[in-house]
Formats: structure tokens, C-alpha cells, sequence
């Protein structure tokens, strides 16, 4: 660490929830992106049951931002420390630790940073500090909001097409979202920019089965190596409170299985409104995996169909 000042912040929470569901909640990252909503993507890339190292991105002050972390796992203490390892500009620096606390019917969760920044330069450290406010204020809101229907709320699922192509050319169609308009008919319009390399920030417009426009706003994360494209809605459709998702392309020997994976947090608070009087979260449930799957299904027909004229071409 440099000697530059260091910086300390401290952020608090009551929650009605346990003590116990509240850690395990900031124990597992890799579910941050569906509950917190700064949060666009976590990869976990080291865990030994106490400590791990995750490469995380998340939106900070308007700019997705990424850094890799490593935490320490205490559960008896309920307890999380954190040190970056590869801290994102314009910290020099950035630890801080977890703790939650049982106060028999409620919870308090603390969230606390140190952070230096190079020169300690006042505008940096505003803006860092700004960054982690809102930040800690989104994350530790969403700690403190009710839990009890969670298991009702929570959607994952998925679809596969088999594509007899290549696999380059099937990702190749999915990374160039910005020509969708052109080729999906239910997408109206779509805005894409790629300031870092692989990472794509993207509003588009589309068509839902029931035949109503919508606007969402996302967050890419390409992995091209891989086949793999990650993705955050930072605005969602109103019926959802999160929704986070996944294009996999897996090549083998006699061609490209092309996946479109979903994880959704429902709004309940927004379901009869959207829905219709007396509709609960199950009948929600079974409408948002209707159209994200067959929106999803879409692309994916649609990318079977750009690979192989592109085959036929060459």
C-alpha cells in the first residue's frame, strides 16, 4: 500500500430478516448480480470453503467497473473481509469487511470500506466515495426488505437449440447485438456501446407474445474464448425486480448446443397490477418463463439461421 491517506466508510442496516439468511446471502456472490442491484456479474475463481478470489463487475457512478477480490469467509462470526487484489481506477487501494449481527427479532448489517486513491487526489476520493455511498445504500436497502417470499420469487431456467454450424459463427451473432433490429422481428430497436472491450452497455426496445412494447437496458459481459456472454438488465420490464442471464455457445464434435439461460426476481408488489386481480406468484412465474423463453428461443432460431446462410455463403 502506497501512503497516501486512507479512507474509512461506514454504512448500517436493520433487517427483519435472520441473522443466518442475511450471510448466507453475503457469503454466496455469485447470486449478488440477482439481488443487489449495482451488481452485474461475479465469476468465482478460487474457494477453499474459507477464502475465495472473484473477478466482479459492477456499475459504479454510471461506469461498469471490474476488479478482482479476495474474501474470508467467517460464519461463526458472521463475518466477511474483503481486499481487492486488482483494484478498479481510481483506487489505489480498497478493503472492508461484512458483519452481521443478530438482535433477536431483527438484524443489523454493517458494510465498512477503506480505500486509498493515488495522490489522494480530492476529486478521486469524492468520487470514490460517492461510488461506494451508493453503492452500500442500494445493497444494504435491499438487505433490509422483506425475505419471508423469496423462494416464490426467485426463477431460473433455460433453453437449449442444437445448431449444426460453427460455433464462431453462432457467437459470432449473439456478440453483434446491434444489428439485431435488422434480423429479430420482435426487437423495435437497439442502442450498443463498447468503451472496454467486451463489455457492452445496450438499451433496446422490443415486442412482447402479448404484443405490448417494452425498453430495457443491460449490461454484456462477452467472453468470446469461452462462448459465453453474460448479462444484467439495469432497467427491467415492470413485472421484474432483477433479471440476469446468460448465452452459451458449446461446440462438439458434430456441432454447437446454444443455450439461453435466465434468473429473475420477481416485483410482487407489481403482479396484480400487471397481471390482473388475484394473480400470485406461481401464475407469474409460469408468464415470465413464457415470454423470456420464447423471446429467448427467438434469438437462438434466429442465430441458427445467420450461421448457416453465413456457412452457405462461404
Amino acid at each position: 500500500m502506497s501512503d497516501a491517506r486512507v479512507h474509512h466508510t461506514v454504512h448500517e442496516a436493520i433487517s427483519a430478516a435472520p441473522a443466518g439468511v442475511l450471510y448466507g446471502l453475503i457469503a454466496d456472490a455469485t447470486q449478488w448480480p440477482l439481488f443487489f442491484q449495482p451488481c452485474v456479474h461475479v465469476e468465482q475463481l478460487d474457494f477453499d470453503g474459507t477464502r475465495e478470489r472473484l473477478r466482479m463487475w459492477a456499475t459504479a457512478n454510471g461506469k461498469v467497473k471490474s476488479w478482482v477480490t479476495s474474501r474470508r469467509l467467517d460464519v461463526e462470526r458472521m463475518r466477511v473481509e474483503f481486499s481487492q487484489d486488482v483494484p478498479a481506477a481510481p483506487t489505489d487501494s480498497m478493503s472492508g469487511v461484512w458483519t452481521v449481527e443478530s438482535l433477536g427479532d431483527r438484524s443489523k448489517v454493517t458494510l465498512e470500506h477503506s480505500f486509498t486513491v493515488p495522490g489522494d487526489d480530492p476529486a478521486d476520493v469524492a468520487w470514490v466515495r460517492e461510488a461506494i455511498r451508493a453503492n452500500s445504500r442500494a445493497q444494504l436497502r435491499q438487505l433490509a426488505a422483506p425475505w419471508a417470499n423469496l423462494g416464490e420469487l426467485v426463477l431460473s431456467f433455460e433453453d437449449t437449440v442444437r445448431i449444426n454450424a460453427p460455433a464462431e459463427l453462432v457467437f459470432d451473432f449473439l456478440y453483434r447485438a446491434a444489428d439485431w433490429p435488422g434480423a429479430l422481428p420482435h426487437v423495435r430497436e437497439l442502442e450498443l456501446t463498447e468503451e472496454q472491450p467486451g463489455v457492452q452497455v445496450m438499451s433496446m426496445g422490443s415486442i412482447s407474445i402479448d404484443g405490448s412494447a417494452h425498453s430495457t437496458e443491460s449490461v454484456r459481459i462477452c467472453f468470446p474464448a469461452a462462448g459465453r456472454i453474460v448479462y444484467k438488465q439495469t432497467q427491467t420490464s415492470p413485472l421484474l425486480a432483477a433479471h440476469t442471464g446468460e448465452w452459451s455457445v458449446e461446440p462438439d464434435e458434430s456441432g454447437v448446443n446454444v443455450t439461453a439461460r435466465h434468473n429473475v426476481l420477481l416485483r410482487e408488489k407489481k403482479i396484480e397490477q400487471v397481471l390482473g386481480a388475484g394473480t400470485d406468484a406461481a401464475a407469474a412465474g409460469r408468464h415470465v418463463r413464457e415470454a423470456l423463453g420464447q423471446a429467448g428461443l427467438s434469438v437462438l432460431r434466429y442465430a441458427a439461421q445467420h450461421a448457416a446462410a453465413a456457412v452457405r455463403v462461404l
